[in-house]
């Protein structure tokens, strides 16, 4: 499979029955561009998808199960990249068993009636949990683009000989994208500007809690800078 190119290049895979046939509708799926989500209780990205239907199918739904994965090896990475993602792919002379792709979300669309083509929304809600790789990997990647995988599988619902049909979307229906590195980073600022976000034991935040109060700070940074202050000094 070839890498596409550009910030809004695409890669589709047209399903080959022809419904005339009583097969599955020839669906071509492509990944037009992205946004931020403008009202999202969360951190969403829209990725803007054309669905068309070979022939003038007609089709009454789909229901569109995308697995969206990293394409990790489609890219180059520079030294202070590498440096970022040292917590997620080792040191240097173990990138070459790096994963070909990381996992970030599997999504469930349903796309109403249409006949020929329409658009979708693919909405991929996106957490600041450093924990999760595909943020550490998002995180750490501040230039250039992110190669992206929609894996599409699911079902469609159509008209075959005046009968409705459900057949399933075959396994190897996908689509490319680049999607710019910035688009990440830009939502997180809009949702948390300025800031980063740690997930912390219960205990350990009882221990900070406790640290804050007994030295009177008045903020979290404030916390980790006494502590990170004090490690340089060779204090406790």
């Amino acid at each position: 499979m070839t890498a596409p190119r550009g910030p809004a290049a695409s890669r589709d895979t047209t399903t080959p029955q022809d419904p005339a046939a009583g097969g599955v509708p020839a669906l071509r799926v492509t990944v037009e561009g992205v946004q931020a989500a403008e009202f999202a209780a969360v951190p969403t990205l829209e990725f803007a998808l054309r669905v068309s239907g070979a022939d003038g199918a007609e089709v009454r739904s789909v229901v569109l199960e995308t697995q969206l994965r990293i394409a990790v090896t489609r890219r180059s990475y520079d030294e202070a990249s590498r440096e970022r993602l040292a917590d997620l792919f080792g040191p240097p002379e173990l990138w070459a068993r790096r994963p070909a792709s990381l996992l970030w979300a599997q999504i469930v669309t349903q796309v109403p009636a249409f006949t020929g083509e329409t658009t979708a929304l693919l909405r991929v809600p996106c957490t600041y949990d450093f924990d999760v790789a595909a943020a550490k990997y998002l995180d750490g990647v501040r230039d250039g683009e992110i190669p992206l995988e929609f894996l599409f599988s699911g079902t469609v619902f159509s008209l075959a000989g005046g009968m409705l049909r459900a057949t399933r979307i075959p396994w190897d229906t996908e689509a490319g994208f680049r999607m710019p590195a910035a688009t990440w980073r830009d939502l997180m600022d809009r949702y948390f500007p300025g800031a980063a976000w740690l997930r912390l034991g219960r205990d350990t935040f009882d221990r900070l809690h406790a640290y804050r109060t007994r030295n009177a700070l008045p903020g979290w940074d404030d916390v980790v800078e006494s502590l990170l202050k004090a490690g340089a000094d060779g204090r406790r």
